[in-house]
């Protein structure tokens, strides 16, 4: 039984993670910014007892410090894919993330965990990834015992990428393809990369950096196609030139979440498969099993004609 700290718990992975780890019999501490809007569900989310769900400014050291006591792990899940006021890259993914290496250097706590992502190291022309790639670098240089998980796309019903997707294919009848849609991923599913944490926890696994990836490698376009034929419709997939997909992106830029953004089309250019530089999930002893397909239809059903999400109901 060990005693972790989650930063980022209220989340797709954070969510799934929390079930794993209480019904492995770990205590799990959650820290969150909104005690009534979130600790009902953080609560159940995990086996009677087992969680416990702080309210704290995590950005502030006196209000989050004591935490770290006797805690074994420490795993940062806070992220973004665009700045929002205060919520800029530089603040999520430098100093943050540096932060907690300092605070976890200082309490002894025996390892951290930190959720960045694939493909950044050839991606400097984005933001995103320059920020991931230097919170990386200061806690490597803060902290001995860490890994730092790499994972390509991460999938799921309650995630915020098929599901804002097969939104989108069931509102517009035609739909935009950026770089031809050839960009490629390997669509990990949520639970195939918490088996993932808990072997590098349970394991003590010492490799600094792993590449997480599902089974298999699809383009951009094979992941729309595969969406289409799950949701039951039929759309024009239009290559969009860059010149144009960056002056929607510009506009999408002003509303409070928006579809896509200048940077995101940037990392678009670099596909998020394996570098070859670093070890894998693989190589640690854990391949991932779910496939895109398999997956997706087990709640793609909501958006068909009928469902709770389709423009056309029965």
């Amino acid at each position: 039984m060990k005693k972790v700290l989650i930063f980022g718990g209220s989340g797709q992975i954070g969510r799934h993670l929390i079930r794993r780890l209480t019904k492995r019999n770990h205590l799990v501490t959650v820290v969150t910014r909104n005690l009534h809007k979130k600790g009902i569900i953080l609560k159940t989310q995990g086996n009677p007892g087992y969680v416990e769900v702080v309210e704290a400014n995590v950005f502030n050291e006196n209000e989050i410090n004591h935490l770290f006591e006797n805690k074994d792990i420490c795993i940062n899940l806070v992220g973004i894919l665009f700045e929002k006021k205060n919520n800029t890259f530089k603040n999520i993914h430098i100093n943050f993330p540096t932060m907690l290496s300092q605070m976890s250097k200082k309490y002894n706590v025996k390892k951290l965990i930190h959720v960045s992502a694939l493909g950044i190291e050839q991606s400097l022309d984005s933001k995103y990834a320059k920020s991931k790639l230097e919170g990386e670098k200061n806690i490597i240089n803060n902290f001995s015992n860490l890994n730092i998980l790499r994972p390509s796309v991460v999938f799921s019903v309650d995630d915020n990428f098929t599901t804002n997707l097969m939104t989108l294919l069931n509102l517009l009848p035609v739909f935009p393809l950026y770089y031809s849609g050839k960009t490629k991923f390997c669509p990990l599913h949520v639970s195939d990369f918490c088996e993932i944490i808990l072997k590098v926890i349970e394991e003590n696994i010492s490799d600094k950096i792993i590449e997480c990836v599902g089974p298999e490698e699809i383009s951009f376009r094979e992941i729309i196609e595969k969406l289409l034929i799950s949701i039951d419709k039929k759309r024009t997939l239009i290559s969009i030139p860059l010149k144009i997909a960056n002056i929607f992106a510009y506009f999408f830029e002003k509303f409070p979440s928006p579809l896509i953004t200048r940077d995101q089309i940037k990392l678009l250019k670099y596909d998020n498969i394996l570098s070859g530089n670093n070890k894998s999930n693989v190589d640690i002893g854990v391949s991932a099993k779910l496939k895109f397909d398999d997956e997706i239809l087990k709640y793609s059903y909501m958006w068909k004609k009928g469902g709770e999400y389709s423009k056309k109901k029965n």
